[in-house]
């Protein structure tokens, strides 16, 4: 439709609007119809419908004689005054109600709902709001203004359509507004009225074609939860999550990275005909068995994560889109489409860090990477809100728009519920301020007055710890670096940070630490989970209750090992991820779950059962099968041949051989599709045997930690003053052991690399090992780039 009949027309069909009309019926409904106009053909399913337009929105208020009425109401508004606010908010919104269309406005309106409904007098409808300011690359409108879904008929069509106009109106659009310089004014409201999909009797969920935490634009993050969407962005529950790699993802390949099951403990329904107080929707508990499983399909997340990239492709930008799959054709469907705002606009970047832990208070899911502190102050309702005062975290169940004005005081903010995509989630990261959501507990673990620590810079999981605890915070450089005659590769364990880490400048990951993975993502014993279900009834719980939403035990002990390897992989794709196999000790296997009864009593664990001894006994053999299992499946379904495999603590030659045999039985042959196997140089034995070992293995990377205890004959875990002095990297005997096998690697053109903080602690030994002819160091993140800058300029 041509400009200058838009700027006269009362109501539009959606399929005849493009983004160029955002001035005319907003940015949602000018998304919805670009999205069904142009992006149909590449299989992108978009309801159809109309919409009202800016125009009739003004002509509905000068018929109604409100034009300068609300003006004036507005003009000498203090929209910090939070009562004021409310009490002015409140009136417009009266006003607006209470009026009546304009006669061609009606008349236009129920002439497109007669096309729309097309004689099905049982169809229900979704009546939708989009401000003409909304969605704006650098501003988010978002969620501020009305949405009615289950509308039914065109009377309630007609009435809802002036609830949506009155929702320009409410508290939190006026307050943004003003903050956002926006004139009111200039902001008109367009409704739009499209068909139900009947997401009630399926799922919804929004998605973001960019890690919302991080930035890291080659994932798309999805979320997931029964029923209508609206539980999940208002954060009423914690919703699956599913990370699709995008890059595997067009390769045609598996490309769900990782998986997190939701609580998912109600879903929102449409109401019957004739509910108590015309409520158009109801909440209520979801059945057990739905919440133990994933909301969607594999198939189904795939075909979201083919949407996402179809449409962030045509708008050129990372997008934020809320979806809902139809219950009754079992289809998926875009509801809405608009800029992602806050990541991708970032400019300068900060790296918390906690420079110590205390006593962890709550946990749930982290919002940002960021840590606040300050005074609890628990608020059970929004009247309570003056309660809350600048530099205070604010706990309570959940959030919705009308809190917005206290939020934007709060140093932090936690809650009992909510995902990632919720509204407090949402307005945390617009306001730059860390949360945490989906608790459960926070408001009765977390005592109104006390002091805490609110960290979100330890991956996934976010936490309130007791007390103020002192914080680091660097500057992220994103500059280009300077030439470095060495690899820098860095250590990275906790697949929640590898998104961020990712953006710091490396080689690759040269240790990425399986055990860490068993540990944080499994938490349970692997022989536990192999002799499920005959184990003790305590156990056997235990493991039911973490391997929920999975096959069996067993498939979750290796979908779990696979998603994290693979985000780690995918994370750094293409450049090599070296994967250590699990490295735990007898007595940090035994910290699992079960593990006391699995595994034997010993003296010295750090020199007893542990590396490729484990691998290859027949006790352990069908636990290292699962490890095996799932990095065959990280590198042959879904592609990630950018993983390398390293084989920590190898005694003896003969364990060499014994280890890639199994690993070859396993589907995991050394130099199929491009597959290096690394050995770990950490016994003396490595060294002096350097040439033979590497018959068996396609490089060495160094540990410096072992080796020195090894070749001194320190344990390394020993407090005794006089032998934490004597344990050094540099002793001459150390070095003596490093040279060798850094000469045999180079002798044969095999990789060698060194693993540890050494290089970094330690200038001088950086400077020895560069001359010594090191291909690579693997670091920790946090000291990378000094490393790096520091060894450009001495070359």
């Amino acid at each position: 439709m041509s400009s200058a009949s838009l700027a006269t027309a009362l109501v539009v069909p959606l399929e005849q609007l493009r983004m160029t009309d955002v001035e005319a019926v907003g940015g949602k409904n000018a998304s919805l119809g670009e999205m069904i106009s142009q992006l149909a053909a590449s299989g992108v399913r978009v309801p159809g419908g109309f919409a009202t337009t800016a125009h009739a929105f003004r002509e509905f208020l000068r018929h109604a004689g409100l034009t300068e009425r609300i003006s004036a109401r507005l003009a000498a508004l203090n929209v910090d005054d939070v009562k004021a606010l409310a009490e002015a908010g409140a009136e417009i919104r009266r006003w607006v109600c209470e009026a009546s269309l304009p006669p061609a406005l009606d008349d236009a309106i129920r002439s497109a709902f007669a096309g729309l409904a097309a004689g099905d007098a049982e169809a229900s409808y979704a009546v939708r709001s989009s401000a003409t300011a909304e969605d704006l690359p650098d501003a988010s409108f978002a969620g501020q203004q009305e949405t009615f879904l289950n509308v039914r008929g065109i009377d309630d069509v007609l009435q809802r359509i002036k609830q949506v106009f009155a929702s320009l109106y409410n508290d939190r659009a006026i307050s943004y507004r003003v903050h956002k310089g926006f004139a009111h004014a200039e902001v008109a409201l367009s409704a739009g009225v499209q068909r139900m999909v009947r997401s009630d009797l399926g799922s919804a969920g929004v998605m973001f074609t960019i890690d919302t935490e991080s930035g890291f634009d080659d994932v798309v993050f999805i979320t997931a939860s029964y029923g209508l969407g609206e539980t999940v962005v208002q954060g009423a529950v914690n919703p699956d999550e599913f990370y699709v790699h995008k890059p595997i993802l067009k390769a045609g390949r598996q490309a769900i990275i990782r998986r997190t099951l939701g609580s998912k403990l109600v879903r929102m329904e449409f109401a019957p005909a004739q509910a108590a107080g015309g409520k158009l929707v109801r909440t209520v508990d979801t059945p057990p068995e739905q919440r133990n499983r994933y909301s969607l399909s594999d198939a189904d997340v795939h075909e979201l994560a083919r949407y996402a990239l179809v449409i962030e492709q045509h708008y050129g930008r990372p997008m934020d889109i809320e979806w809902g799959r139809d219950g009754r054709d079992g289809k998926l469907y875009i509801l809405q489409a608009r800029p992602e705002t806050v990541k991708s606009q970032a400019q300068v970047e900060h790296r918390y860090k906690l420079k110590g832990h205390g006593t962890v208070l709550a946990e749930g899911r982290a919002i940002g990477q960021k840590i606040g502190t300050g005074r609890v102050r628990v608020v059970h309702a929004l009247a309570e809100m003056e309660r809350v005062q600048p530099g205070d975290v604010l706990v309570t169940e959940i959030t919705d728009p009308n809190w917005e004005p206290v939020m934007k005081r709060a140093a932090a903010i936690v809650t009992n519920r909510g995902g990632r995509t919720c509204h407090a989630a949402i307005i945390a990261r617009e306001l730059g301020i860390p949360a945490v959501v989906g608790c459960g507990d926070a408001t009765e673990k977390l005592g109104d007055g006390a002091l805490v620590t609110v960290s979100c810079a330890e991956g996934d999981t976010g936490f309130v710890y007791e007390g103020l605890l002192e914080t680091e915070v660097t500057e992220v450089r994103r500059s280009a670096m300077p030439y470095c005659p060495i690899k820098l590769m860095m250590n990275v364990g906790n697949p929640g940070l590898a998104f961020e880490f990712a953006r710091i400048p490396n080689a690759g990951v040269g240790l990425a630490r399986l055990e860490f993975i068993i540990n944080t993502n499994i938490g349970v014993h692997p022989k536990a989970i192999l002799d499920y279900p005959n184990v003790d009834a305590e156990l056997k719980m235990a493991v039911e209750s973490v391997a929920r939403g999975h096959a069996s035990p067993r498939a979750f002990y290796v979908d779990k090992l696979m998603e994290g390897v693979a985000t780690i992989a995918a994370a750094f794709w293409p450049k090599p991820v070296i994967v250590r196999l699990s490295d735990f000790k007898s007595n940090e296997y035994k910290k699992l779950i079960g593990g006391s009864r699995y595994e034997p009593d010993e003296e010295n664990p750090m020199l007893g059962f542990r590396g490729a001894a484990r691998y290859i006994s027949g006790d352990f053999g069908d636990a290292f099968a699962m490890e095996c299992e799932a990095l065959r499946r990280v590198r042959h379904e879904m592609g990630l041949t950018n993983v390398e495999i390293m084989v920590p603590f190898v005694r003896t030659v003969k364990q060499a051989q014994r280890v890639n045999a199994l690993m070859a039985e396993r589907g995991l042959v050394r130099g199929r599709d491009g597959l290096r196997v690394i050995m770990m140089c950490e016994v003396p034995s490595n060294a002096i045997l350097a040439e033979t070992f590497l018959e068996h293995f396609d490089g060495m990377s160094i540990g410096s930690n072992d080796l020195t205890q090894l070749t001194l004959g320190l344990d390394r875990d020993s407090g005794h003053e006089q032998l934490v002095g004597d344990f050094d990297e540099r002793d001459p005997a150390v070095r003596a052991m490093i040279s060798r096998a850094i000469t045999a690697c180079r002798a044969t053109g095999k990789y060698v690399g060194i693993c540890g903080q050494g290089p970094s602690d330690h200038p001088d030994f950086a400077d020895w090992l560069a001359a010594e002819g090191i291909v690579s160091m693997s670091l920790n993140p946090d000291t990378i780039v000094d490393t790096w800058q520091r060894l450009a300029a001495a070359r």
